[in-house]
């Protein structure tokens, strides 16, 4: 009778893990990634539409350093990276022929400590989201167990694999966390 309500909490918490992933991913680190660029919103077409990156261009890392940007429509290229330099994000989009080219710079110490520390943050929003659906768990089990849809040992026992599962993706969110620093202090 449990079973439902924890296999909705693990898919939840899996959600939880995968909106950390995607914020993770975000963060510059020393290598040229397309998730850099890829859901920033352009205007195009005189700003009468507003597009994710991914939906205007492909979006192709060359080197470690250099991120290569294809617009489907070589027409609105200029509108493309003025969009990129007006997301203020750290990006110097140069056009070359039908391509957009943006070099990476390297990473001073300094900015290096303020990734890292912007992607604690964003681990322990991760943190926060599973916790919160632990939380609404627990309330879906006293809730069953009140109405009496559950009795008290099962209750005990679907909290304890909520509990089990909340550990299980905060080690997750851990493991990402350790892998993002380390990819951040590599030079």
């Amino acid at each position: 009778m449990i079973d439902p309500v924890i296999n909705a909490t693990r898919e939840r918490m899996k959600k939880a893990i995968d909106v950390t992933h995607a914020d993770l991913a975000s963060i510059r680190s020393g290598r040229a990634t397309p998730a850099l660029v890829e859901n920033i919103v352009i205007a195009v077409y005189g700003g009468t539409q507003y597009l994710k990156m991914m939906e205007l261009a492909t979006i192709t890392t060359m080197e470690a350093k250099m991120i290569v940007i294809s617009p489907y429509d070589p027409s609105i290229i200029t509108e493309i990276q003025r969009g990129l330099e007006a997301a203020n994000v750290g990006l110097t989009p140069v056009i070359d022929g039908e391509i957009i080219r943006i070099s990476l710079p390297p990473l001073s110490e300094e900015r290096r400590q303020e990734y890292i520390k912007l992607a604690k943050t964003k681990l322990e929003g991760g943190r926060i989201m599973v916790r919160q659906v632990r939380h609404e768990s627990m309330k879906e089990l006293t809730k069953m167990e009140s109405e009496g849809t559950v009795s008290e040992d099962e209750k005990a026992l679907g909290e304890k694999r909520v509990q089990e599962l909340t550990d299980e993706m905060i080690a997750e969110i851990d493991t990402m966390g350790e892998k993002k620093e380390a990819e951040l202090l590599q030079v």
